[in-house]
């Protein structure tokens, strides 16, 4: 017998609302975090970044770039912080050109780690889990330098780091941000210490897989502690193998990253988005299952996410939301363009990193009528 009117479940597609613990999307197409470097040598992201975040309100959540919470953590000549009060009030407008078009916004709270360099961070140290360097070059403003070897965090620098990104985190919300994303993902810090091949410590943060996963533990459990868990994401990316945090042995991969979300599954955190070249696939879907929250899905920096991909992560059941990177900075209105299969514009990589308005604030909208 049929149900009566409104008693079926509304259809969950690409283009439908979710609830993402205590954040409301209007759809599930996500702005994944994209470092664009367009905030200067002050941190401060101006009126360039108010804009292009504000062009792609459209999607059900905005995740911003990587902002760093101490400044030693800057991995990138012109990222973003958020430690000063004039880049609290740059994330601020921000927030409010976001919210004033309907949108959410994340900030993704990002501590470089050992992918840095004195010539980017203002001549402060570099810190790692321990001290081994990265094999390449890092990009400074007096050009290509090879990576140094960082400085192995005592236990108490560790634990004065977790106050760092909970500090960070306070601010994002006191400038009116929905919430915050803790990056443990692509070889930055909190990745660095989940890796076997950057973490060679013999203390309670290293050797075994739990031991490995305590100080993300420990950061999210602090970062919800603080600003609400319903208002926390975490963002990780097993088996990425960048930036030489290699994670190569697939039993050891499911015991760190299985380790990690059973403990953070408690909590009750808003996601959890994974970066995985197979988000459908058995990894991915035992983490989801054991976090136990709404998940994120990202297949990579390997392919562009399509739209068709994206809907059939949704349609098929494999994740809550998706996390979409190139697509999003070349179609400021990509859920539009999806929901109507228009034709999209291509990007324009080699102004990824560029510093002005050109391949960042430029790109056309569907044109009226």
């Amino acid at each position: 017998m049929a149900g009566r009117s409104g008693s079926l479940a509304p259809r969950v597609d690409l283009f439908s609302p979710v609830t993402l613990g205590d954040l409301e999307l209007a759809n599930r197409v996500v702005m994944a975090p994209l470092t664009r470097l367009r905030s200067g040598a002050s941190g401060v992201p101006g009126y360039l970044v108010v804009e292009h975040y504000r062009q792609r309100a459209g999607v059900g959540l905005i995740i911003a770039e990587g902002t760093y919470p101490s400044p030693e953590s800057q991995a990138y000549v012109g990222q973003p912080g958020i430690v000063t009060d004039e880049q609290v009030e740059g994330w601020r407008r921000v927030a409010e050109a976001v919210h004033a078009r309907g949108g959410r916004i994340v900030l993704q709270v990002m501590h470089g780690g050992r992918v840095t360099h004195p010539d980017v961070n203002g001549g402060r140290r570099v810190v790692a889990p321990s001290a081994i360097a990265i094999n390449g070059q890092v990009h400074t403003e007096k050009g290509k330098q090879p990576y140094p070897v960082p400085h192995a965090l005592t236990v108490e620098e560790a634990r004065a780091t977790v106050q760092d990104i909970v500090t960070a985190s306070r601010r994002a919300i006191e400038a009116g941000l929905d919430g915050v994303e803790v990056h443990g993902a692509n070889g930055y810090l909190l990745h660095e210490f989940l890796s076997p091949a950057s973490n060679e410590r013999t203390d309670e943060y290293g050797g075994s897989p739990a031991n490995r996963a305590r100080f993300v533990v420990q950061v999210v459990t602090a970062v919800a502690a603080a600003i609400g868990a319903g208002r926390v994401g975490l963002r990780i990316s097993p088996e990425h193998d960048i930036q030489d945090a290699f994670e190569t042995d697939r039993a050891d991969v499911l015991a760190t990253y299985g380790a990690l979300v059973d403990q953070l599954a408690p909590l009750g955190l808003a996601y959890l988005s994974v970066l995985h070249r197979e988000p459908a696939g058995d990894l991915v879907q035992e983490l989801r299952r054991r976090f136990g929250g709404p998940l994120i899905a990202n297949s990579g920096f390997g392919t562009v996410t399509t739209r068709d991909e994206a809907v059939q992560l949704i349609e098929a059941a494999h994740a809550d939301a998706v996390a979409v990177g190139r697509p999003v900075l070349a179609n400021p209105d990509l859920v539009e363009r999806w929901a109507g299969e228009h034709p999209e514009n291509e990007p324009k990589p080699h102004l990824f990193y560029a510093s002005g308005a050109e391949g960042y604030t430029d790109y056309p909208a569907l044109k009226a009528g």
